[in-house]
């Protein structure tokens, strides 16, 4: 059983990914090619003063001038074309990420199915990728959300990455210990009581973490503001599509292939 599901959870993951393409395509690449339109016309303002002030010590060497010049262009050639990252490259990034989130969905619902008490397979697909989108979407945009080309520093960038994948491996785990909670409160409690104690834990925790965590600002300030936040609610709508058709498709294929079984005995009965 595990692996027609783990078989379906890429499927649906696939479908996910094609989904996100499209909205990445027609509403964040506007806002990517903006970003590096901002960091070439930045570039070129920084470089000018550089360039008069070469020009002006060194009138009369026009050659070594020529061959500096060509030479920077060369440098700064794309080794990937624009057409290319927009198009083919993404379509391949979203789709492979779509996939192996599909497979590893797959198998999570593998193990939680049947433990969510009487929730049959299309509510347990929708929960978890509601709990999927909250704790690895969510939690971590809060605190470091995605920034477009021109801004943050490339030096930086291994810190930036290790803090915004720690804050998706803490929020994962506040979000299971949340669950196992909520299971452990609920023959005492009741079921809603129960779902408030373990949400409230989970914010509290996600708060305190969030709140010791070092914060990283490195937008320009002369970076458009509208241009920043057409960006991330891009990228935020991207992850909000993605879980949300995953969790549909493959609760829908799942319970075909668990729920089949039941049905036809009970039509034979």
């Amino acid at each position: 059983m595990i692996r027609q599901l783990l078989i379906r959870g890429m499927i649906a993951g696939l479908v996910a990914g094609l989904v996100g393409f499209g909205f990445a395509r027609t509403f964040g690449e506007p806002s990517v090619a903006r970003a590096i339109a901002f960091e070439s016309q930045h570039e070129h303002e920084a470089a000018a003063p550089h360039d008069h002030a070469a020009a002006t010590a060194q009138p009369h060497d026009d050659a070594a001038s020529t061959q500096s010049h060509s030479h920077g262009h060369g440098d700064d050639e794309e080794l990937v074309s624009r057409g290319t990252q927009a198009g083919l490259g993404l379509l391949t990034g979203v789709a492979v990420f779509g996939t192996a989130l599909g497979g590893l969905f797959s198998l999570v619902f593998a193990f939680a199915y049947g433990r969510m008490g009487a929730l049959r397979a299309r509510g347990t697909s929708a929960l978890l990728a509601l709990v999927g989108f909250v704790s690895v979407a969510v939690v971590p945009f809060i605190k470091y959300p995605p920034n477009p080309p021109a801004v943050g520093d490339p030096e930086t960038i291994g810190p930036r990455t290790a803090l915004f994948f720690g804050m998706i491996a803490v929020s994962i785990v506040a979000a299971v210990l949340a669950v196992r909670l909520q299971r452990r409160l609920q023959p005492r409690h009741g079921n809603w009581n129960a779902t408030l104690v373990a949400g409230a834990a989970y914010v509290v925790v996600i708060a305190l973490v969030q709140f010791a965590l070092p914060a990283v600002d490195e937008v320009p300030a002369e970076f458009s503001a509208s241009l920043l936040w057409d960006f991330r609610v891009a990228a935020l709508g991207i992850q909000a599509l993605i879980w949300a058709t995953l969790g549909l498709v493959f609760g829908a294929l799942a319970a075909r292939e668990l729920e089949r079984v039941p049905l036809r005995r009970a039509a034979a009965a």
